[in-house]
């Protein structure tokens, strides 16, 4: 029998852990991007002031680097991944087993250089669409890791049926809306033609959470404090299911991504260029299904960023524009993301970061206590506050476009 001073000892030294590890994370960020100011200004490295732009003023688009450089040697000090050994969470690499938690991880590690090193030359140098596609494309499938027989990275190919009763046990013998786990037509990530369907989900996944938080960076602070506050809410609820390893490696991220705040924070000193956005976005796909069940915890919580994301892609298709097309004028307010319509609206870029925020995390206090079923009523919660806040920003650029045309005719 275990001692209860050795489970109290290894749960303090397990959150201690966590705890300096985001702590450091966040100021080896704040360090670094010092350092990185230094570096883009010997260099030129500056984003120009063009007229699609918020920014009235050249600023370096670099800081991403100082994000990944400070999670990475953070991982490295204090994230100790699962090592030990058990069936159904190890992987055979070269006829030796090895913990699936540390093959995840690694192949991370490789996935998140290639898109930081691919997209800081698209910041300096600057890149069309397709290579900067064929990058995420690689660093996705490097993060599901084939081999011979099998995948030993990330494939998602199933998650938590919400209508099972949460005591019932997984059967092969109940029909498929009665499983515990609803998947894709495999139960294990082996290669076959059935796996198609995961994999082309898994890219799905990963590549559109990349470039929902890419379209998220538009606003001074925005995306730093909604991915802390998600990363947060990874961390509390991996807490929650028993995977310190995991919350650990949440944590430090959460530290990095809050670290670069107080730089980019309105008016910022510097902003993080496609190499950070970029880097959020994979790191919070690969965080949201690590581990399992946090997948609905992060649709719910950037439920609003992705819904507007979808529809002004969907508004620029159907107008004939590529949905990878930037519309920021003022006059295109009306067609634009949310965060600029409530900016053109006429509200300061910290109260819509303010607003953003509290929905962020209204929304990941939901996710944490509705379970089961109950999770869609979290969903059509997004759906209405989405709603909600597109008739607020409509009202807001109304009274914009009357206070202009009154003074107009005072004029």
């Amino acid at each position: 029998m275990i001692p209860v001073w050795a489970i109290v000892n290894f749960l303090v030294s397990q959150h201690l852990t966590l705890l300096i590890g985001g702590v450091v994370a966040f100021g080896l960020t704040y360090v670094l991007t010092y350092g990185i100011l230094a570096l883009c200004r010997k260099m030129n490295w500056f984003e120009p002031v063009v007229e699609h732009k918020v920014h009235k003023k050249a600023l370096p688009r670099l800081g991403g680097l100082a994000i990944f450089a400070a999670f990475l040697l953070s991982s490295l000090l204090f994230y100790l991944p699962t090592l030990a050994v058990q069936p159904g969470t190890s992987e055979m690499i070269f006829g030796h087993a090895i913990s699936k938690e540390l093959v995840i991880y690694s192949l991370f590690l490789i996935s998140a250089l290639l898109i930081v090193m691919v997209h800081a030359y698209d910041d300096v140098k600057g890149m069309r669409p397709l290579p900067k596609m064929l990058a995420q494309t690689t660093a996705v499938l490097v993060m599901m890791g084939p081999g011979l027989h099998s995948f030993h990275g990330v494939l998602f190919f199933g998650f938590h049926n919400p209508f099972a009763p949460l005591s019932q046990a997984s059967s092969s013998s109940l029909p498929w809306y009665q499983q515990t786990e609803l998947t894709l037509f495999i139960h294990e990530p082996v290669i076959s033609w059935l796996t198609i369907p995961a994999i082309i989900f898994t890219w799905f996944w990963f590549v559109g959470m990349m470039n929902a938080i890419n379209f998220m960076d538009g606003l001074d602070g925005l995306v730093a404090g909604i991915v802390a506050i998600s990363g947060l809410f990874i961390t509390i609820i991996s807490l929650q299911l028993s995977q310190y390893t995991i919350a650990t490696l949440a944590a430090i991220f959460t530290g990095a991504v809050a670290g670069f705040l107080p730089h980019n924070w309105n008016p910022s000193r510097i902003i993080m260029g496609d190499s950070g956005s970029q880097f959020l976005g994979i790191a919070l796909a690969m965080l949201s299904i690590m581990g399992g069940a946090k997948f609905a915890l992060i649709l719910m919580i950037l439920g609003i960023p992705i819904l507007d994301i979808a529809w002004v892609a969907f508004n620029r298709l159907r107008r004939g524009q590529s949905p990878m097309q930037r519309d920021l004028l003022p006059q295109y307010a009306h067609k634009t993301h949310l965060h600029y319509r409530l900016l053109f609206g006429g509200l300061t870029t910290r109260q819509v970061c303010y607003i953003f925020y509290a929905v962020t995390a209204l929304f990941g206090l939901s996710a944490l206590f509705l379970t089961g079923i109950f999770k869609f009523l979290g969903f059509g919660l997004v759906g209405l506050t989405v709603c909600l806040l597109f008739w607020y920003s409509i009202y807001l650029q109304s009274k914009v476009a009357h206070s202009k045309q009154r003074d107009t005719q005072q004029a």
